[in-house]
């Protein structure tokens, strides 16, 4: 009977302790590294190799970037974003012309496809302008706003007659003199660059003003007022209004610039210097000569 009760050999009780690599997997479980790797880097790992081994085949590259160039491309090209015209204010028509001629847009254009920084900068580059904002409006139009220099001065250039704002920055050309009569005339080298005396210049002539026909840079440093009748005031290069002052007070009081006086010199505030004309200085030589002669008799 107690043979019959005996357990067979091979029901030996399973040892609750776990191996040991189960154990060492349990300890390296409980690092919070070792298991943010198992849980994370992992599954990272695996999909890193499966993109790259599908992006090394370049008919998938060129599959996706097909794809997204699409889904881009019918993101832009959506109603609201379209643009179908350009308006251009703040200028006279001529000058739309050159502005609407230096920037091609062919419409409708997507607006994500405009450089609007860029376009801006390409009118701002144009001589006529000054200032200019390029912006897309609600209603679908490229608005250009463009603020256009301003001539106050014709600068003679080497036979050319470029027109000058007050910053003395060119806007532009005229083939003639008579195109701008209402505008001042400058010559000279470096006469662009002292464009404010020379209108302060222009405003002190006064009287001789409607005698003026312009004003001549000498050496960079001084100026020369031409009037009509080949008469010529040589202005100092120090206080030029005081000395063109002067030579006003003593036109109104002795007519000086009434008679056969050719050159007005002012260059030496204290010692003017008149100079006559030819014709007067040929007819006083007659004189003196005349004179001389009857002495002799």
């Amino acid at each position: 009977m107690r043979s019959l009760m005996r357990r067979p050999a091979t029901d030996v009780p399973r040892d609750p302790a776990p191996s040991r690599w189960v154990y060492r997997y349990q300890r390296l479980m409980l690092t919070p590294g070792f298991r943010a790797t198992v849980k994370v880097g992992v599954p990272i790992l695996l999909v890193a190799a499966i993109a790259t081994s599908w992006f090394s085949h370049e008919e998938n590259r060129q599959m996706l970037n097909d794809q997204i160039a699409q889904a881009k491309a019918t993101f832009q090209e959506r109603p609201q974003f379209m643009v179908n015209q350009m308006n251009i204010t703040g200028i006279e028509d001529a000058v739309k012309v050159d502005v609407a001629s230096v920037l091609p847009v062919e419409f409708p254009v997507s607006s994500f496809a405009l450089d609007l920084q860029e376009m801006r900068k390409t009118v701002e580059a144009l001589d006529t302008v000054r200032s200019a904002s390029v912006r897309v409006g609600q209603s679908g139009t490229l608005d250009v706003r463009v603020s256009p220099r301003v001539p106050v001065a014709l600068w003679r250039d080497k036979g050319t007659l470029r027109l000058i704002d007050a910053d003395g920055v060119f806007s532009g050309t005229v083939s003639a003199r008579a195109d701008r009569l209402d505008l001042p005339l400058i010559a000279g080298e470096g006469a662009e660059q002292s464009i404010d005396e020379a209108l302060a210049l222009f405003v002190g002539a006064g009287p001789l003003q409607s005698r003026v026909r312009g004003l001549v840079r000498m050496g960079e440093r001084r100026w020369d007022i031409v009037l009509d009748r080949k008469q010529r005031i040589l202005l100092p290069a120090d206080n030029p209004t005081a000395a063109l002052d002067r030579v006003i007070a003593l036109t109104g009081a002795q007519d000086m610039l009434e008679r056969d006086v050719a050159v007005v010199d002012m260059r030496n505030a204290a010692r003017p210097t008149l100079r006559m004309s030819e014709e007067a200085t040929a007819a006083l030589r007659r004189v003196n000569n005349k004179k001389n002669t009857g002495a002799d008799e």
